[in-house]
């Protein structure tokens, strides 16, 4: 059975991860796999296959990873692994830093909102981490930076184009990876091309990257949650998140995470590129050393969040507005909303209300605005009047400066230095969904038709 499934998937094309067990033989596994995840546990009198580490955490910390075009042959002693030619190989062991306890859930109701509030801990995590010398040495040699991914780490990249151009004074570019490849771009060599991505397998930014680099564009770095995943073997460099595992299908702490990561990365570059001074720095690290204080504060929101989600789960369309780098935030706000609780809703920078998105308020619509105390307020303001104009409910998210008054709702965040307030503003939207998913019914942590980790095109 071994050798027929081998010679089966060579005729196999496009992604799959497959286990074939023979009738006759049922304490024998036979297993491939080709651009989706596969990975084999090693026990003591058992083996195991699966997608991913955390599935198997609760039996074995050892696993091995399958390359792609394998084929391997598990029984309870041992695992026979083929590569794609039929060569007989060895892959190496790797004992997982994660612990069974990191997927229990604890006196947690749902994944979601463990993972919302393991938050402050996974920011202090990827904040320890740093890039070796080798990835700042090249820093210096580049001229652009280009990014690649999909869903909310696409968020998290929109992010990173403000505080890389402000911070590092680079010009960046943001890409739909799923977009990115099938369109005619203009490559430069000297361009960092950061992919993007929680699990490391979205099979939309790995193809991204290799048509990047099969560009000539050969400088690339993941950012991803995996340190063993398609996408860190694949890049020449890598800054790992340290989020832990994420359960939940809508993503929340690796958001934060990837943000925490991006913002150190911007200004390891603004150093580089001489934008940054000692002085500078250490002003900057010294804030940032504040994020996980300040996202424990805005887990403080949830009872108002959750009051705002009474009437947000009886709507079936909300509208995101944000200014600035607060305009990805709206977006990831509106997608976490639309993941989980099934309400339509779009995010627009709020300059543009005018330009169209206007005619869809009224007192049916809610409107949550992200309002920060910055350089954009007073003109944030201005916009939101004119929702109030025209009969719309305005839910704000401020640290102060707005006066709540009938038809307007305010949440007052604490203070955070500026640089932080993009990751801090993003806590209270995620509650926003989940207490909204919750009063409509909904399986928070499964979603209709998503899946976790998108390993097909």
């Amino acid at each position: 059975m071994f050798e027929a499934t081998r010679k089966a998937v060579q005729d196999l094309k496009g992604a799959y991860a497959i286990a074939v067990i023979g009738a006759d033989d049922p304490a024998r596994l036979i297993v491939a796999r080709m651009g989706a995840p596969l990975l084999l546990g090693i026990g003591e009198n058992e083996n195991f296959a699966a997608s991913d580490t955390s599935a198997l955490l609760q039996v074995t910390r050892n696993i091995v990873y399958l390359e792609e075009g394998d084929c391997a042959e598990v029984t309870l002693q041992a695992v026979r692994i083929v590569d794609a030619r039929g060569h007989v190989v060895e892959r190496p062991l790797h004992v997982s830093e994660l612990s069974a306890d990191a997927i229990e859930l604890g006196s947690y109701r749902h994944y979601m909102q463990k993972e919302i509030f393991e938050q402050p801990a996974a920011v202090y995590a990827t904040l320890q981490q740093s890039l070796s010398g080798e990835a700042e040495a090249q820093f210096s040699q580049i001229n652009s930076v280009l990014i690649l991914a999909c869903g909310t780490s696409y968020h998290a990249g929109m992010v990173a184009r403000y505080w890389l151009e402000s911070l590092a004074g680079i010009p960046c570019s943001v890409e739909i990876a799923s977009e990115y490849r099938y369109r005619e771009t203009v490559p430069n060599p000297h361009a960092l091309v950061i992919a993007i991505s929680q699990s490391g397998e979205t099979a939309d930014t790995l193809a991204a990257l290799e048509h990047a680099k099969s560009l000539g564009q050969r400088t690339t770095l993941a950012v991803c949650n995996v340190a063993e995943s398609a996408l860190a073997r694949n890049a020449a460099l890598k800054f790992l998140t340290r989020a832990g595992p994420e359960i939940g299908v809508a993503s929340t702490k690796a958001f934060t995470s990837q943000l925490t990561a991006l913002l150190r990365l911007a200004l390891s570059l603004g150093k580089a590129r001489g934008r940054v001074c000692v002085e500078r720095e250490a002003q900057f690290m010294d804030q940032i050393q504040q994020l996980p204080a300040a996202v424990a504060n805005a887990l403080r929101t949830e009872p108002e969040m959750a009051a705002w989600a009474a009437r947000f789960a009886q709507c079936e369309h909300a509208l995101f507005l944000g200014r600035g780098v607060h305009y990805p935030i709206a977006m990831e706000g509106a997608l976490k909303l639309k993941e989980i609780s099934y309400i339509h809703a779009e995010a627009y920078a709020a300059g543009e209300l005018k330009h169209g998105p206007l005619a869809l308020v009224d007192a049916a619509m809610p409107v949550v605005a992200i309002a920060p105390r910055d350089a954009l307020l007073d003109k944030l303001k201005s916009n939101l009047q004119e929702v109030r104009a025209r009969g719309g409910e305005l839910y704000v998210l401020a640290t102060q400066d707005f006066e709540e008054s009938d038809g307007i709702h305010v949440v007052r965040m604490h203070d955070a230095p500026g640089i932080l307030s993009p990751v801090v503003s993003t806590v209270p939207l995620q509650l926003l969904a989940y207490h909204a998913a919750l009063l409509r019914g909904n399986d928070v942590d499964k979603p209709r038709n998503l899946a976790k980790s998108v390993t097909v095109e």
